[in-house]
């Protein structure tokens, strides 16, 4: 998700642009900020995304606008709540935007696919996920930190190929035969990287997980 701001009509970046203008507003506004209160869950948030931005840098890719790299919404979302989550990673994707000198014209874009696709996905599996099944130690960390994590890659995924089919530099069968089946092998490396993470968390910090209670997820280990 490095679409560069040439591959597209500007007429997509600036859309994307004024999509996501409002809804950073609204999660600077809605945002839990009191939690940064404890100077451990604010150094957690920037730890983060120092982490993410190396992740983000470190992507894979042979044609333009046809790179992977880890996401992290999964865990932000967990730890903090949607709207930090959102802040977050609008915060990795404008670090590694200026790093790599390809201009801000495609950053709104790239910044709706992977922070606000992917935390709205994390956000959605999450609350779905959390309805239907038992609080239970290990379905917390098992469904919500490595099967939903593998599912957002993938939707992910699936809404950048249909973005680069529709918007017409590819075309749909080069996109679904050579660029969207590498994300179902991202999936399952996010996935077990993000299950690690959350199950370190909820075992020696779990006050810094924002989703998990020990009162009810412990309660029914």
């Amino acid at each position: 998700m490095n679409i560069p701001g040439n591959l597209l009509d500007a007429g997509w970046f600036w859309a994307a642009w004024l999509l996501w203008l409002p809804l950073f507003v609204r999660a600077v506004w809605r945002a839990p900020w009191l939690r940064f209160r404890e100077s451990a869950h604010f150094n957690l948030w920037l730890g983060l995304i120092v982490a993410l931005m190396l992740l983000w840098s470190m992507k894979a890719g042979v044609q333009p606008g046809l790179s992977l790299h880890f996401i992290g919404a999964m865990v932000l979302t967990l730890c903090f709540g949607p709207q930090l989550a959102f802040i977050g990673l609008s915060l990795v994707a404008a670090a590694v935007t200026l790093n790599s000198g390809d201009g801000w014209l495609a950053y709104g874009l790239n910044t709706l696919l992977g922070a606000g696709v992917g935390v709205g996905l994390s956000q959605l599996l999450y609350r779905l996920l959390s309805t239907v099944l038992p609080r239970h130690f290990f379905v917390y960390i098992f469904v919500n930190g490595f099967f939903a994590t593998a599912l957002m890659v993938v939707g992910v995924g699936f809404v950048a190929s249909l973005l680069l089919v529709v918007a017409g530099p590819y075309s749909w069968d080069y996109i679904f035969a050579e660029y969207f089946p590498y994300f179902i092998l991202l999936a399952f490396a996010e996935a077990w990287l993000s299950g690690m993470v959350m199950t370190l968390f909820v075992v020696y910090r779990p006050g810094w997980v924002a989703t998990f209670d020990d009162a009810q997820y412990l309660a029914n280990k």
